[in-house]
């Protein structure tokens, strides 16, 4: 679904800039940045000046937020919960809601989660280097 919104030309796995997605999306680029800082496991690659290079991972993580939070009415912590706990339940064609743990060890494990995968995703930009 995620390739049929850019018409650049571009390969479907190809990595894309802020502008690109931006427009693909129709979420303004400061939207995109503060989402990066909600959610740990969006991290676009950085270049020098701080140049975002989305890859096709983070592509479809920014729509599953979109589809959470625009069309589904979550709010970001409701939308960061649902994508930790039930990450596969939570794609574009998926119509049924994630469900969501109790509150008691929700936000324990909600960063515990958080704190994985950003260490995942440190890893694997330090590997594709």
């Amino acid at each position: 679904m995620t390739a049929a919104r850019f018409d650049d030309g571009k390969a479907q796995g190809a990595m894309r800039t802020i502008g690109e997605v931006s427009s693909a999306f129709g979420i303004k680029p400061h939207v995109l940045r503060y989402w990066e800082q909600q959610f740990p496991m969006l991290r676009p690659l950085k270049r020098s000046g701080g140049r975002r290079l989305y890859r096709a991972a983070d592509i479809a993580l920014v729509e599953r937020i979109d589809i959470l939070v625009n069309k589904r009415g979550y709010t970001l912590k409701g939308a960061k919960k649902a994508l930790i706990e039930n990450p596969e339940k939570t794609g574009a064609g998926d119509t049924s809601a994630p469900e969501i743990p109790g509150q008691e060890h929700a936000n324990r494990d909600a960063d515990a989660l958080a704190r994985l995968y950003s260490i995942r995703n440190r890893l694997s930009d330090a590997v594709s280097r």
